[in-house]
């Protein structure tokens, strides 16, 4: 028994030596970002068994030893942390981001991402950040505006690199929409639009009303000439002429004219029909209104993620397009990860692969919500650490003096026999 004394103190210092291990490590990074904590789980390193009376409720195995079966990972999320950047993300829900350096992708929940020098989308020690990669954009210039990037295979996904000066290139304007009541008076009456050459060049379409020489009742003709100039009017591109017809209620019947030139390239004038656009009706006047498409270019202000993981471009010119997602990886059994230091995994055969969850249309998802202007704290608790460190200590030590006893014991015994 003496003996086994010594064996069972042996192996109760191994493993509470490891289980303090485990709980100072977590401790250690209970400020980690992303950090997931583990627990122990021992179990008997084997039993000898007593013969006793058969039927006895009385546990009648004597343990001798004691091992470390698993240490286990708690998945319980951290806390959520405000950040003041919009690329620092946190995972609400299960999932992990993919980080690759030089070698295989690794795994993490610690979002504190940001844009280095060659816009890259990096960790805090330069791991790129993985996702997918829009398809609009082409050299320096954003080929289209999308406002949702699909994820991609999950063998597909990529280093998320930007370039550094990105082009809205401007779309020239192909129609132009007027809306007003030009009234009965005989007065003239003027409405512009503003309108983009292919140049990118904002210019001014206007519109002037007259009413015609020869009126034809019951309803009443108008004389219109459009006019294409520079906004400070000092260069005129082009000038249309037409004709309106109202009844007697005011509604546009009719109109003659067609498209004209801007700097190059041709704009269609809608004036409407019935009472929607262009009326003539006996009520007192006010300014009219006009619409139209086209859009001037614009230069890249920067990147910025929103909260479905899409990388947003921001330009001059007041618009924004989806140019990326960051993707979020899961497994088929997250403690078979494999850790790395730190909040870093790589997948094992344990683990599995690493999947996409899907949509019921079979589209890949996020499969969690991602949080910007947020990072997602250690799930570590110190009080609760400090208190399993203290058992842990007591269990080391209490394994240690059975050694020492068992030794005395022993000495003796020695003695007596001597």
């Amino acid at each position: 028994m003496m003996t086994q004394a010594f064996y069972t103190g042996l192996a109760g210092l191994k493993t509470n030596q490891v289980a303090i291990d485990v709980v100072s490590d977590n401790l250690s990074n209970s400020s980690t970002t992303g950090f997931r904590g583990y627990g122990v789980e021992f179990s008997s390193l084997f039993e000898e068994r007593l013969n006793v009376t058969s039927g006895t409720v009385v546990d009648s195995g004597v343990g001798v030893g004691s091992k470390i079966s698993a240490t286990v990972m708690n998945q319980e999320n951290g806390s959520l942390l405000l950040s003041d950047k919009s690329t620092d993300l946190a995972i609400d829900g299960d999932g992990w981001f993919g980080v690759q350096g030089n070698g295989k992708p690794l795994y993490t929940r610690d979002g504190n991402f940001t844009f280095d020098s060659n816009r890259d989308l990096v960790t805090y020690d330069g791991f790129h950040v993985l996702g997918t990669m829009g398809s609009n954009i082409s050299g320096e210039t954003l080929t289209s505006v999308v406002g949702e990037t699909k994820l991609g295979d999950v063998s597909a996904q990529k280093q998320l690199s930007f370039p550094d000066a990105l082009t809205f290139p401007p779309v020239p304007t192909s129609l132009a929409s007027f809306y007003a009541n030009i009234g009965v008076s005989d007065e003239i009456r003027k409405i512009s639009a503003g309108i983009v050459d292919a140049e990118g060049v904002r210019n001014n379409l206007e519109l002037e009303f007259t009413q015609s020489a020869v009126q034809t009742l019951p309803g009443m003709q108008w004389d219109v000439i459009a006019t294409t100039k520079t906004l400070d009017g000092a260069t005129v591109y082009d000038t249309q002429t037409g004709a309106l017809e109202f009844d007697s209620a005011g509604k546009l019947l009719t109109y003659a004219l067609g498209s004209i030139d801007n700097n190059g390239t041709q704009v269609d004038i809608d004036l409407g029909s019935g009472y929607a656009g262009i009326t003539a009706i006996n009520i007192p006047v006010v300014s009219g209104s006009s619409s139209a498409d086209g859009m001037i270019g614009g230069d890249l202000i920067g990147y910025d993620i929103n909260q479905n993981g899409e990388v947003i471009a921001t330009f001059t010119n007041g618009q924004q397009s989806s140019v990326a997602r960051v993707a979020l990886f899961h497994f088929q059994n997250d403690q078979g990860l494999e850790r790395i230091n730190g909040s870093r995994y790589e997948e094992s055969s344990n683990s599995g692969k690493a999947i996409f969850f899907k949509d019921p249309n079979g589209e890949n998802i996020l499969g969690a919500n991602l949080r910007n202007f947020k990072l997602e704290s250690s799930n570590v608790r110190y009080e609760v650490g400090l208190t399993e460190l203290i058992i842990y200590q007591r269990a080391y030590d209490a394994n240690s003096k059975s050694i020492t006893t068992a030794d005395q014991m022993m000495q003796k015994a020695l003695s007596m026999d001597a």
